[in-house]
């Protein structure tokens, strides 16, 4: 019994914001019909890799499309249609949540935009992803991420300091967007149990991508100065990010004065806690040169596993800079269940990455199904949600108004 068991959540969205969004209400219990064009989501063809016989996008799934649609029905329907257009009311008429991230304007061309399918249906919550909005200079223009990581200025605060300005390599605009999208949903859902009363919301990549420059944001408003690009070290803390040992990478964060002093104690550096410059974080941040280079050449003096051990025992966070293997490998990923495995009815046994909401005490989120193939769902809802008889599908199918699993595989 999820959290969101009963709720029905009609998604129009694709790539990854509203996937993303509508996967993480999936998980925690609701009910996601996945509406994809004949040629399925983008994102079907984005790889490799695939996982399929002949690793392949006509044979398989791809990697990126499994990450981000698990516990959704697919069911494919043509909008450029009137009769798929008409099916797309009848799913909003029972569904208490719709997400969609079409261009501005889009929906509307269909008869599908908020105030048509609100007098259909008053109490759906009717959630928008746009790269900007639908107000502003930049309404009509199309929204990607890495385009967004550019504009809010992300990119210019991360990389080298002497090197060019760099994107942060998942797409974090979209992945941020997915999970304000599902607050936004819950929130507008909790006020709809007071009013009885859905309503619009209209969430832009770029509002999101600014709102997370936080901290570096604020200081710039505060004074007036750039924040500069400094790689993996942090503008207001020190000593704080990567620093390589003799055999490879580890990241030290220290937070406060008592564990910078512990920390000059653990390795054997109590001269650097006694110098009245490094006593405080504002006196670190100030004399970062003249600090950092002594640590630096001292850690590669060690392998990382002597550093991580004394940081350790002296309650200074520290970690290894792994990678995805190393990552996947930690023994937290097995305890708190990271990765689960689900039976996929083309691909086998599957490995997904499990949700972060799983440590609900009664109602937690759970990997619920497999990625659905495309149009594996269609006959399911609208024989089962709309009641359409067996031949109506058929004339419809027949027609290219909406293929099943069977037809979206010959497409």
């Amino acid at each position: 019994m999820g959290a969101l068991k009963g709720l029905r959540v009609l998604d129009l969205s694709r790539v990854l914001a509203g996937p993303f969004c509508t996967q993480t209400l999936a998980d925690l219990g609701a009910e996601v019909w996945k509406v994809e064009p004949p040629r399925g989501d983008d994102t079907r063809a984005w790889g490799p890799p695939f996982l399929g016989e002949g690793g392949v996008a006509a044979q398989g799934e791809s990697a990126y499309y499994l990450s981000c649609n698990r516990g959704k029905k697919s069911l494919v329907v043509n909008l450029k249609d009137p009769r798929g257009q008409e099916i797309v009311r009848e799913l909003a008429r029972r569904a208490d949540v719709l997400v969609e991230n079409f261009k501005t304007g889009d929906l509307a061309r269909y008869g599908l935009d908020y105030p048509r399918l609100a007098q259909l249906n008053p109490g759906l919550v009717y959630l928008s992803i746009t790269g900007y909005g639908h107000t502003g200079p930049r309404a009509a223009e199309p929204g990607y991420d890495v385009a967004v990581q550019g504009l809010c200025g992300i990119m210019s605060v991360t990389g080298d300091p002497e090197g060019p300005p760099m994107r942060v390599p998942v797409a974090w605009v979209d992945l941020m967007t997915g999970m304000q999208g599902a607050i936004a949903v819950l929130a507008a859902l909790q006020e709809r149990a007071r009013s009885g009363r859905g309503q619009h919301i209209d969430l832009a990549l770029f509002d999101v991508g600014l709102a997370a420059m936080v901290n570096l944001a604020q200081s710039y408003l505060a004074t007036g100065e750039l924040p500069p690009r400094l790689g993996n070290a942090h503008p207001q803390i020190v000593p704080y990010g990567a620093f390589e040992a003799a055999d490879g990478w580890f990241m030290l964060t220290i937070g406060n004065d008592e564990q910078y002093r512990r920390a000059c104690q653990a390795v054997g550096q109590e001269e650097l806690w006694e110098d009245p410059r490094f006593q405080t974080n504002a006196g670190r941040v100030q004399h970062r040169a003249e600090l950092l280079p002594r640590l630096e050449a001292l850690f590669r003096t060690r392998p990382r596993r002597v550093w991580l051990e004394r940081f350790k025992e002296a309650g200074v966070p520290a970690t290894p800079v792994n990678n995805l293997a190393e990552a996947l490998a930690e023994p937290q990923v097995a305890v708190r269940g990271m990765v689960q495995r689900v039976r996929h009815p083309r691909l086998g046994s599957l490995s997904l990455l499990g949700s972060p909401l799983a440590h609900f005490s009664r109602t937690p989120a759970r990997v619920r199904a497999h990625p659905p193939m495309l149009g594996e769902h269609t006959e399911e809802v609208l024989c089962g949600v709309l009641g359409m008889s067996r031949g109506e599908l058929e004339a419809l199918e027949a027609a290219g108004v909406v293929a099943t699993l069977r037809s979206a595989a010959e497409l």
